[in-house]
């Protein structure tokens, strides 16, 4: 199945503003999806015989900085079976004034998104609404900020330690 194929198959599934735009330039195509949409888009491109989509090998917190105002989210699939890759992605405003910008979890689709999900949330302080166990899993429980936001400023001492950089 052609990249065509399956924007034709989400756009027949979905209706057309499903997909928000494309990005053809670079090494790999990808569909922005509505972010609303992208548990309903994944579920469908893992359950779809024609696509099966069954393993999620990617998902990265993406801040687009801070004059963009903009977070996202990327979503690398593949079907094993038909060896076949794609990505997704997805992004919406955020002015970082009011807590974290929050996305659907894909967990009920994809397992592996609980650790993934929470990699993005505690590097890039992204919110995945429905996920189970949401929590810091690289950094302490008590560490501040978010390390990969491009605003972030690193503290010079942690507990009482220098941190060198």
């Amino acid at each position: 199945m052609s990249f065509e194929d399956i924007k034709l198959l989400l756009t027949n599934t979905f209706g057309a503003d499903v997909i928000e735009g494309e990005e053809t330039g670079g090494l790999q195509p990808a569909l922005l999806i509505a972010p609303d949409r992208i548990a309903d888009v994944c579920l469908e491109l893992r359950n779809n015989s024609k696509t099966y989509f069954d393993f999620l090998s990617c998902l990265t917190g993406v801040d687009y900085g801070v004059e963009a105002g903009r977070f996202g989210v990327v979503y690398h699939l593949a079907s094993i079976p038909y060896k076949l890759q794609l990505t997704l992605k997805i992004s919406k405003e955020h002015d970082r004034t009011n807590g974290e910008p929050v996305f659907k979890s894909v967990t009920p689709v994809y397992r592996t998104a609980d650790w993934h999900e929470r990699e993005a949330y505690d590097l890039v302080g992204i919110f995945f609404e429905g996920h189970p166990d949401l929590r810091r899993i690289l950094l302490p429980d008590d560490w501040e900020g978010y390390p990969l936001r491009k605003d972030y400023k690193t503290a010079e001492y942690y507990k009482g330690i220098k941190i060198d950089f």
